[in-house]
């Protein structure tokens, strides 16, 4: 069996790819964007499996496969919540939750050897994934219940934070941060990328991979240098907030 893996997050690729290799899965390549895997596409034969992220740095994962008759199985990672996860359910599909565990990634690997490789042998075709289908699900999900707030442990106390008591949210040193707007900053038991599947949408924008942030919190936007564009929050002065580059577009349609 081989297998490639489409992960924006390279520290987090390069450890599936580990504990995929201890499974004696064989990985061809770690792709980490839309554009860099249409171009692998054009160049190589598909491979039997493949892990792919749902949110690419540069789109969705779903784009790669516009042009692209799909032969092989796919894995999805996400960081979804369980409401778009049923998208999943209903396209037969396998996923998994961020952080992987290696116990639930080897289940998956299991569930294709014993499936797939089986529909292999009998010369039958993967099952159709209906990527329009689940691209509605998750970028569209009906009647979506945000997160209203947050409970931090501080010691043997717990604090609830109100999300709109909440300037941003960011991360430092491996940990996940959220900061008031009475300027105290909390270690959160979680990763901004579940943390910005739980949030509303016009309320909050992912400018990075290391912040999101509230818009009534914005006090100051500056152009920045590389067509990036830099903000001043009202009372968060950690560390420098640049919208990247490819988030510039989203993130004006946000504030209009």
């Amino acid at each position: 069996m081989n297998a490639i893996i489409i992960e924006d997050e390279k520290p987090a690729a390069r450890r599936l790819q580990r504990m995929l290799e201890k499974m004696g899965v064989q990985v061809g390549s770690t792709l980490h964007s839309v554009e860099e895997a249409k171009v692998w596409f054009q160049e190589n034969s598909q491979p039997d499996l493949i892990f792919l992220d749902i949110q690419l740095s540069d789109g969705l994962s779903f784009e790669i496969f516009e042009d692209i008759q799909l032969k092989s199985a796919i894995i999805f990672t996400t960081a979804y919540d369980e409401y778009a996860l049923q998208a999943f359910k209903l396209n037969s599909i396998d996923y998994l939750l961020k952080p992987i565990d290696e116990e639930e990634l080897e289940k998956s690997v299991k569930k294709y050897r014993e499936f797939h490789v089986q529909r292999k042998d009998a010369g039958k075709d993967q099952p159709h994934i209906d990527f329009d289908e689940i691209k509605k699900l998750l970028v569209n999900p009906i009647d979506r219940i945000f997160k209203k707030r947050f409970t931090i442990k501080i010691g043997q106390h717990l604090k609830i934070i109100p999300v709109e008591d909440i300037e941003c949210f960011f991360s430092e040193n491996r940990g996940t941060y959220l900061h008031t707007f009475d300027n105290r900053s909390y270690l959160l038991e979680s990763t901004l990328d579940i943390i910005d599947n739980e949030l509303d949408p016009e309320i909050f924008f992912r400018v990075s991979r290391k912040y999101i942030v509230a818009m009534k919190a914005i006090s100051d936007i500056v152009v920045y240098s590389n067509s990036r564009l830099k903000l001043r929050l009202k009372a968060y002065n950690e560390g420098e907030i640049i919208v990247a580059r490819e988030r510039v577009k989203d993130f004006k349609k946000w504030l209009a």
